[in-house]
């Protein structure tokens, strides 16, 4: 299988189309179909389907799409790390992040590693704790920020020491946001917006059902401004963790953290006995420094 047709097969599945997928592949059209033909051949199945509204990926065409990705971006990453392997400390780190203002000490060391390194780059992946971990996994990530617990015999972990605290988002006028925190039982008989993320649905849905059970779960969310609209719509009030979303000024949404208090504990993530490259070396090193450093304030 050549990377090279797996990046024509990744083009027609973005554009959904031959035409426009040729055109920006700089290939005749005849050319393409006949390269994705012997892709398909080679395979014994068919990975792509035409209509009069364009091209759609069979089932086996779906799952070639997620691991062609993968593949591509793996290669590309190896060529990059293999090219710059006698250079100076340039590159990219690659990071994956959810949602958490834990990101602001990696945004810390990057800032801290600029005026010496102006050549080490950054790729940031959102998803939550399921993508970032497969990302690690498959080496597509240098490093994770994740929530939950760590397979130690896996992976090196720093405990972040800026602790994320759960709330409710929602509008100023709303009867519960004269209060200036809630408890959970407070929110029976709101509707609520919950995160879609393994660790954390889970654990408010059992919350939920115990403490609120007249809550109403309208609406999942995988990413807290998607959230932070449909509050502002008035769908309803969204469960997440605090500095996400700014609520100051003229905002019309609040945000009132849970009494007694519930943290989130966020940890830094990578694979034991890596193979870095010199920038993903430097920023762990600089990173662990920064952690001292934020640790040692807030003694």
């Amino acid at each position: 299988m050549d990377i090279r047709v797996l990046r024509y097969f990744l083009a027609v599945a973005r554009e959904q189309s031959f035409s426009t997928a040729a055109e920006r592949l700089f290939l005749s059209q005849p050319t393409l179909s006949r390269q994705l033909k012997e892709l398909e051949d080679e395979l014994g199945k068919t990975l792509l389907v035409r209509s009069n509204k364009g091209v759609t990926l069979t089932e086996e065409g779906m799952i070639l799409r997620k691991r062609a990705e993968e593949i591509v971006e793996l290669m590309e990453k190896t060529e990059q790390e293999v090219r710059q392997s006698n250079d100076g400390v340039s590159g990219t780190v690659y990071i994956g992040a959810g949602e958490t203002y834990a990101i602001k000490l990696i945004a810390d060391t990057a800032h801290h590693l600029k005026a010496d390194y102006p050549d080490i780059h950054y790729s940031f992946f959102s998803g939550n704790g399921t993508d970032v971990m497969e990302k690690l996994e498959r080496g597509l990530m240098d490093f994770g920020l994740i929530f939950g617990n760590i397979d130690r015999t896996k992976y090196e972990a720093i405990e972040i020491p800026l602790h994320d605290t759960w709330g409710i988002l929602m509008r100023r006028d709303e009867p519960l946001a004269q209060k200036e925190s809630i408890t959970f039982a407070d929110t029976a008989g709101l509707d609520l917006i919950i995160p879609r993320q393994p660790n954390h649905s889970t654990m408010l849905s059992e919350m939920i059902a115990e403490q609120a059970p007249d809550a109403n779960i309208v609406a999942e969310y995988n990413l807290i401004y998607n959230a932070s609209v449909m509050v502002n719509e008035g769908i309803g009030s969204a469960i997440t963790l605090d500095r996400l979303i700014n609520v100051s000024g003229d905002s019309k949404l609040c945000f009132r953290r849970f009494e007694p208090p519930m943290e989130a504990i966020c940890y830094f993530i990578w694979k034991r006995y890596p193979v870095f490259t010199k920038a993903a070396s430097t920023f762990l090193e600089q990173f662990k420094r920064d952690i001292v450093e934020v640790k040692a304030k807030n003694l």
